[in-house]
């Protein structure tokens, strides 16, 4: 999300570092771009227009002027007022209500919504530690209850039957019964698709709201439609009252519009952010750590919060028992390593967190993208046992055998091998020389160092499966 913005915002605030004056016409020309640049990611023009003026007020001001460095200080300026556009904090779900807290689902045909309740089932879950329950009261799409089955079960949810022929209040009601006698803390309710100007439909979810009486009423919206997202979200609202947005589909979205002016246009807040077609794909959306992607600085907030959460801690106690026991890092630890990279988003959810990683060139981005990596999970998985824990056996014909069985060349396998070889020395040097040794080893090699073909920097992922 965002890598047009990204790119358009590092070419316009790169030009200010370094400015020792900052004039009118050289804050003129900049907020220029500035506002092409959001009607590019397609925000809202009202939206873009008073983002514009509150940054030009600032930046005309004597901080800015009178500032040893005006570049740096501008550019504090579009970051606060970002931060501010998208709502300045965390906006969290309120669940203080007497159990169970409803929360009711609503949205467009396709925007997500039966995905959205098993992601927030499992967050809900996972995170805050909630009992759930799920109820579906679309009768109108085919399989849509079966769907909802089906999901919740994925996510350990519980699930509360119903079926076409009951109306949608009734299904409410009796789950919102069920989920009290089963003592659940939250009762997540998923509705049909519905257009704003279809009366009847929107008559249905205002019955559905009121016999509920919901803590939490989200809009899902897919971040796809640009600003008709927040157009379509203000059209909810004046109907059914609103307490946030959940923003699907934003892994595909390289705008970014909707997350810039939803907020502005309807007052509501954006409580999540769907970034992936799994259900562990859900993240709460923080207005700071987004502004601050943006704007190339990264967000290492998210990024160590991720790794705390998603790294196998007992995976990596046997790893450092086995190599503090003099055995060799072999190739099941290195596919380990890779398992444990995709469950983090891959190699590039991992950087694009890192600050100043949307400069990096096209080809290393590439070079370093998740089709690598899933090429060489295909390869290793392609070995024999035998050959993953001895890779030292894998020669010419065993290499020809192994390219063919995961759909590759023997270059790729050989690529493979040598990337291997330098994990094993790098594991090495931390049996025998400690940290110090290893980051001597990897200098240079990080980003724009990344070795030509390579799949990942050869200092790899160190015991916890974090990349150095």
């Amino acid at each position: 999300m965002f890598e047009n913005l990204q790119d358009r915002f590092g070419d316009v605030l790169n030009n200010l570092r370094g400015q020792g004056r900052l004039t009118e016409d050289n804050i003129k020309e900049t907020l220029r771009q500035v506002r092409m640049a959001l009607l590019e990611a397609d925000v809202s023009l009202p939206v873009v227009r008073q983002f514009v003026e509150e940054v030009r007020e600032k930046a005309l001001g004597e901080t800015v002027t009178r500032s040893l460095t005006p570049g740096q200080v501008l550019i504090k300026i579009v970051n606060d007022e970002l931060v501010k556009l998208m709502g300045e904090v965390n906006a969290q779900l309120d669940l203080t209500a007497q159990p169970p807290a409803v929360v009711l689902m609503a949205g467009l045909q396709g925007s997500g919504k039966t995905t959205s309740v098993a992601k927030l089932a499992r967050w809900l879950q996972e995170k805050q530690g909630k009992t759930v329950m799920v109820v579906s009261c679309d009768v109108y799409r085919p399989a849509a209850i079966a769907q909802l089955k089906t999901v919740a079960g994925e996510v350990g949810a519980e699930f509360f039957p119903s079926t076409p022929d009951q109306q949608p209040v009734e299904i409410a009601t009796r789950a919102l019964e069920a989920a009290r006698k089963h003592f659940k803390d939250v009762l997540i309710v998923d509705t049909a698709g519905r257009l704003h100007v279809d009366a009847a439909m929107m008559a249905e979810i205002q019955a559905i709201h009121a016999a509920l009486k919901p803590v939490e009423t989200l809009f899902v919206v897919d971040a796809m439609t640009g600003q008709d997202a927040a157009n379509t979200a203000k059209a909810f609202n004046e109907a059914l009252p609103l307490t946030g947005v959940v923003l699907t589909k934003t892994d595909g979205d390289a705008r970014g519009g909707a997350a810039l002016s939803i907020r502005q246009i309807t007052g509501r807040p954006i409580k999540f952010l769907g970034t992936g077609e799994k259900t562990t794909a859900l993240e709460p959306f923080y207005p700071d750590r987004v502004a601050s992607r943006i704007l190339g600085m990264g967000d290492v907030v998210s990024l160590v919060e991720e790794v705390q959460h998603k790294v196998d801690k007992d995976q990596a106690d046997r790893l450092a028992k086995k190599l503090k026991k003099g055995k060799e890092f072999d190739l099941i630890d290195f596919k380990a390593q890779l398992d444990q990279m995709v469950s983090m988003g891959g190699m590039m959810g991992l950087l694009e967190k890192l600050p100043g990683m949307n400069q990096l060139p096209e080809h290393v981005k590439n070079q370093s993208g998740d089709r690598e990596i899933t090429k060489l999970i295909a390869i290793i998985n392609s070995m024999t046992p035998h050959e993953r824990r001895f890779p030292a056996v894998i020669k010419g014909s065993r290499k020809r055998r192994i390219a063919l069985g995961s759909g590759t060349q023997v270059q790729d396998v050989n690529r493979l091998l040598k990337q291997f070889a330098q994990m094993q020395k790098m594991f090495k040097k931390v049996k025998s020389g400690g940290m110090a040794k290893m980051m001597r080893s990897m200098q240079g090699r990080m980003p724009g160092g990344f070795p030509p073909g390579g799949g990942f920097p050869p200092g790899g992922m160190p015991p916890g499966g974090f990349p150095m």
